[in-house]
């Protein structure tokens, strides 16, 4: 007797769209929380264009994304693994209709969307007060095209041979959202050179209320982020989610408790670095590792970049808002150690060094993490630098020292209708200023 058997096409589930469509706002969400978290530890003379900086990309990025990026990334290979073809180039051939595991592409899409800016966003902390704004319009999308999509494709993308033929895991975006943002925060603050005053003027944040609110938004999108990468609303996601806030609480408390160690005092901004590095760790293995593992993994990175945002001032380079100190380290740790914690209740299969699975898991994030921060180093490098010869990346000396806010976009972010020492606003002081930026 010959059985038939018929496979049911894929169908939307609406509780994990409903789930989806949730974190997707999250992780949107997330950036205006990072401009307030910039905003906060700059001086006031640049908190508007710290504000900008993360706004525009918002704009940048999605543009980028829906004509080309999103049809690269996660359009079928076409490169060894290297890349996704143009098919949906323009979403092209994707409706409301087309199913992506069990939610719509164009919400996939859109979920997608939001990681790849943020993490054009998070660069713009290891140039504060110094970058032209004009040069950051042009970088943005560059940047995204040749760094941010193809590390998307090589981590997730269908063919990609960081996970399909390497077989490390990330679950989040370790490798292509912190290690990427912050190996490029580390290549651009060395083409545009250390602040004006580094490792003489205090510099210290001037509004750290504003950085708490931001760091709370970040933690609230946050978990959108890591939960959201289940794609449904599940077991999984439900795991991802206590993992991301457990971390984020031993990041914090591992930072305050250096601090207390070393400085004889917790700081409020230490209590957000120390978060916002517990959730950078988790990121890639909040999928991966069980509640024990997430503990330590928010210990190690709120312990170790506590000790790394420093190191800038060792080693003469100026990462203003420590993006490398939190982002590059954080998601390094975070990702190596998915190969000592990694638990297959929750991989599926995948154990890690501490769980009976040898070696070879650490070995391959090993690799993923050389690989990955490497290339976006050696590319954003390059980038910024023909930029910089170009149309010049750095602003003007006398831009840097009067404020970007005022030279910039002629504005101040806490006087209003007065500009200087209680001057009356200027009819000419406008477009005096943008005169100003595009001839710097």
């Amino acid at each position: 007797m010959e059985t038939t058997v018929t496979f049911a096409a894929a169908q939307i589930n609406t509780g994990d769209t409903a789930w989806l469509l949730a974190a997707t706002a999250l992780v949107l969400l997330m950036t205006p929380g990072l401009a307030l978290f910039y905003g906060g530890m700059v001086r006031t003379k640049s908190v508007l264009n710290m504000l900008m900086m993360s706004f525009v990309s918002i704009a940048l990025v999605t543009v980028v994304w829906l004509t080309a990026g999103y049809s690269l990334a996660f359009g079928d290979d076409i490169g060894g693994g290297l890349i996704g073809g143009l098919k949906h180039a323009g979403m092209a051939g994707l409706g409301p209709d087309n199913v992506h595991g069990t939610v719509p592409t164009v919400l996939f899409a859109t979920f997608q969307l939001t990681f790849a800016i943020i993490t054009a966003a998070l660069i713009s902390g290891a140039i504060a007060d110094r970058a032209k704004f004009s040069a950051w319009l042009v970088f943005v999308p560059v940047w995204t095209l040749l760094v941010y999509v193809p590390v998307a494709h090589w981590v997730w993308g269908p063919g990609g041979w960081i996970l399909d033929r390497l077989g490390a895991l990330d679950f989040a975006g370790g490798m292509p959202v912190e290690i990427t943002s912050g190996a490029s925060g580390l290549a651009l603050a060395l083409v545009l050179g250390p602040r004006l005053g580094f490792k003489k003027d205090a510099m210290r944040p001037h509004n750290l209320p504003m950085v708490m609110l931001g760091a709370g938004l970040l933690w609230f999108g946050w978990f959108g982020f890591n939960a959201g990468s289940a794609l449904g609303a599940n077991g999984l996601a439900a795991a991802a989610f206590l993992n991301t806030l457990a971390a984020g609480c031993t990041g914090l408390l591992g930072w305050l408790f250096v601090e207390q160690k070393r400085d004889g005092h917790p700081t409020t901004l230490g209590a957000a670095s120390g978060a916002v590095a517990g959730l950078v760790a988790i990121t890639p293995s909040c999928g991966t590792v069980s509640l024990l593992g997430a503990l330590v993994v928010g210990l190690a990175a709120g312990v170790v970049c506590s000790y790394a945002v420093g190191w800038k001032f060792r080693l003469n380079y100026d990462d203003s808002l420590d993006v490398v100190g939190v982002h590059l380290v954080g998601g390094v740790i975070g990702t190596l150690l998915i190969g000592v914690f990694a638990e297959k209740a929750m991989t599926g299969g995948t154990q890690g060094l501490l769980y009976g699975g040898g070696l070879a898991q650490l070995g391959k994030q090993a690799v993923g993490v050389v690989v990955v921060a490497g290339y976006a180093f050696a590319v954003t490098y390059g980038i910024g630098k023909l930029l910089d010869k170009a149309i010049g990346f750095r602003a003007a000396e006398e831009h840097e020292h009067t404020g970007l806010d005022l030279t910039v976009h002629a504005e101040t972010a806490y006087d209003h209708g007065v500009l200087g020492h209680g001057a009356p606003v200027s009819a000419s002081v406008v477009p005096s200023a943008r005169k100003a930026e595009s001839q710097a």
